[in-house]
């Protein structure tokens, strides 16, 4: 599956007029291969390390801006204070990126892919004219392992 998803990659950024480098493939290998993770850069630079022990962090960061420039990675913002990095939708097939909920005792991050809101952009659209081109959905609470610890300790 990673495979073949990397071989979409270098058939986009050859069709764009760039290189397939073994710096940006090994950054796109790092986020297809932990898609549940949201990746810091410097959380990149240390798994493509691994296998990449002379690549720099300057590498790492110019690979990234032009890999989010492309759409082949997106950019999270989860007001922890850092940007975050997941695997994008190149071409941009669904208009909407899915939405993440946030534990607010943990910390851990959860996506979720459907689209709630569709109905609210049409019903704004006839009333108001205004089309929405994308939106971004962070739900904060509690998940449900900590719940679980939380009513343990209350016990």
């Amino acid at each position: 599956m990673i495979e073949e998803q990397l071989k979409e990659f270098r058939k986009l950024l050859k069709e764009r007029g760039l290189k397939t480098t073994s710096q940006r493939m090994a950054i796109l290998r790092v986020l297809l291969s932990q898609p549940e993770c949201h990746l810091t850069a410097e959380e990149i630079y240390d798994l493509v390390k691994k296998d990449w022990p002379d690549i720099g962090l300057a590498t790492v960061y110019r690979n990234i801006q032009l890999l989010s420039e492309m759409n082949l990675i997106d950019k999270l913002n989860l007001d922890d204070g850092y940007v975050r990095y997941e695997i994008g939708d190149p071409d941009q097939k669904s208009h909407h990126h899915h939405h993440h909920m946030i534990c607010v005792s943990c910390g851990k991050v959860f996506a979720f892919q459907e689209d709630l809101l569709d109905n609210l952009e049409q019903k704004i659209e006839q009333t108001m004219g205004f089309v929405v081109s994308n939106h971004e959905v962070k739900l904060y609470g509690h998940c449900a392992e900590c719940r679980k610890k939380d009513g343990a300790k209350s016990e």
